[in-house]
């Protein structure tokens, strides 16, 4: 069903278990993901209100620059990895006017949505989110087109938004090598390791991102009597960006003041991401790279 009472069209999916809404003006954005009634994902009431529509005066507009000037809106999005803002290599966002703030197209059909961006001529890259409801489930179909004339390379970066004050599991292969930390605003997160295949992070305040080489596919976020259960595709041997990471963690919490090493970020919330990447490979001109991922809810024992 397509929603199209307020300024934007808002494409709401359901199949009895789970309800989604999704706002593709809104840089493709998942922005509700409800199960028997609660709300999972974080979104930024500030800036939009249950119907999904702009809060407070809000409005939208593409968006570039310092991290300063990015509206957070939350929930699941898809960008190109890896982050940064040193050189043409990295993507400089978000804020983004195109991948992370520039409307999608939408196609609505049997069931599911496609959700297609605009070309970027900055990464080169079109990029592609299905989203299709499957029980307890959804599942993400991405890709990531080069529309240039020239090989680049990238890869593909999903990231979703959870409301802080959970625990989060990464499962980890043989050959463990400690997480990496990366973009440390504050600290990085505190984790533990209490089995061979099981990091734990749990709730914390700090701003700050764990990136995992041995992650074999799977992230669970455990909060409020929800789990969460991410599974993605990994490939061994493949090349990954930020020190070889295929998975990620972020925490941020409400500060005092902006953080300047983070392009002026004022978090606005405690908000836990859990972040599944594909591998960091050349793109031929023409060539696409692709990511599926499969995000699972269920009831756990209060």
């Amino acid at each position: 069903m397509i929603d199209s009472s307020g300024p934007y069209d808002v494409v709401r999916l359901g199949n009895g278990v789970l309800r989604l809404g999704v706002v593709p003006a809104l840089g493709g954005r998942l922005l509700s993901l409800v199960h028997e009634g609660d709300e999972l994902l974080w979104r930024n009431p500030a800036l939009l209100d249950d119907r999904l529509h702009p809060a407070g005066g809000h409005r939208p507009e593409r968006t570039s620059g310092p991290m300063a000037n990015w509206h957070n809106y939350g929930g699941d999005k898809t960008w190109p990895a890896p982050q940064g803002w040193s050189s043409d290599a990295e993507w400089a966002g978000p804020p983004d006017p195109v991948l992370d703030s520039g409307p999608y197209r939408a196609d609505v059909r049997d069931g599911r949505v496609t959700l297609t961006s605009e070309h970027d001529p900055r990464t080169g890259l079109r990029l592609r989110r299905e989203i299709e409801l499957d029980g307890a489930s959804y599942l993400l179909r991405l890709t990531a087109e080069n529309e240039t004339a020239e090989p680049v390379r990238w890869a593909l970066w999903n990231v979703a938004q959870y409301p802080g004050g959970g625990t989060v599991r990464v499962e980890v292969g043989p050959g463990f090598r400690e997480p990496v930390e990366l973009a440390v605003g504050t600290a990085a997160p505190a984790w533990t390791r209490p089995a061979p295949g099981t990091i734990e992070i749990p709730a914390q305040d700090v701003v700050g991102k764990l990136g995992f080489p041995e992650a074999t596919g799977r992230l669970t976020y455990t909060r409020a009597g929800r789990r969460l259960t991410m599974d993605f595709d990994v490939h061994d041997g493949a090349a990954y960006p930020d020190g070889g990471s295929r998975a990620e963690v972020w925490m941020e919490h409400p500060l005092p003041r902006p953080l300047d090493r983070l392009g002026g970020l004022a978090p606005p919330d405690r908000i836990v991401e859990c972040e599944a990447l594909g591998p960091w490979e050349p793109i031929a001109p023409g060539g696409s790279t692709s990511l599926t991922v499969r995000v699972s809810v269920e009831r756990t024992e209060a």
